[in-house]
């Protein structure tokens, strides 16, 4: 089972526009992070490609990712969604709309958002075929768990992902830990968490709290994500635990 970071950036991505890279150094290739988004992949490659972010055409491209077999969204805040239309071009040579997969809440407000995806118009097809997370659990070869998290007044969706006896969990945009989440993420080989900053944040998690997620739920690996031009990549690889990884835009790892 295989973990491909698309995205590791927070919502202004890094540097931000006016070429702003805060603390990080614009000669480190991997603090230039695009919008957050990932995919996994069982052995017998088969994807699951979860938020469709606002640099989704680039991140494909740049992977080499030209199909996936379903796509799950945590919520619908931009960063994590309006990459949605760059789906259109999987929808081509299938007989039947994508998979997608979202909570009653998301899955409301991006019908709203985007109903000619969910729907089709003008004669253009439906590109997904939408359902409720709490509907499924195995879907393209994973079976899959999932939890609302605290996202500040709204909740994001945490997913854990299990194949080939592994286990990857996507734990972004969080602002508190709950008992569901410990429960849900216990002992997962691959934790990808939302790691903001250093200083506390109203509605995401900084580096103290995503390293608590981890040692909490006693986690194999853990993969930081979601980061600000304060976390220098090289600074922050000298200060994380030995089992931690600093992600970057193109990180592949297997389970």
């Amino acid at each position: 089972m295989k973990l491909l970071m698309l995205g590791s950036g927070t919502s202004t991505g890094v540097p931000r526009i006016g070429n702003d890279w805060g603390e990080c150094d614009p000669n480190e290739p991997r603090n230039r992070r695009s919008r957050v988004s990932i995919i996994v992949e069982n052995d017998a490659g088969q994807r699951i490609l979860v938020d469709t972010s606002t640099d989704l055409r680039m991140q494909l491209l740049a992977n080499g990712i030209d199909k996936v077999d379903a796509v799950f969204w945590t919520h619908d805040h931009a960063d994590h969604c309006h990459g949605i239309d760059d789906l259109r071009v999987m929808r081509y040579d299938r007989s039947n709309p994508l998979p997608g997969f979202a909570s009653t809440v998301t899955g409301e407000r991006l019908r709203r958002r985007f109903d000619y995806v969910f729907e089709g118009q003008f004669g253009y097809p439906t590109l997904i075929g939408l359902k409720n997370v709490s509907d499924v659990q195995m879907v393209a070869g994973f079976s899959f768990d999932h939890v609302e998290m605290p996202h500040g007044p709204v909740t994001s969706t945490g997913f854990r992902f299990e194949a080939d006896g592994k286990s990857i969990v996507y734990a972004t945009d969080f602002s508190e830990i709950t008992p569901a989440m410990l429960r849900c993420y216990q002992g997962a080989d691959i934790l990808v968490v939302d790691c903001l900053r250093k200083r506390p944040h109203p509605t995401h998690a900084n580096l103290d709290m995503a390293l608590e997620l981890a040692r909490k739920c006693k986690v194999r690996r853990t993969v930081l994500t979601h980061m600000d031009k304060s976390m220098d990549y090289r600074s922050l690889c000298d200060e994380v635990p030995r089992n931690v990884t600093v992600g970057f835009d193109g990180l592949e790892m297997v389970a």
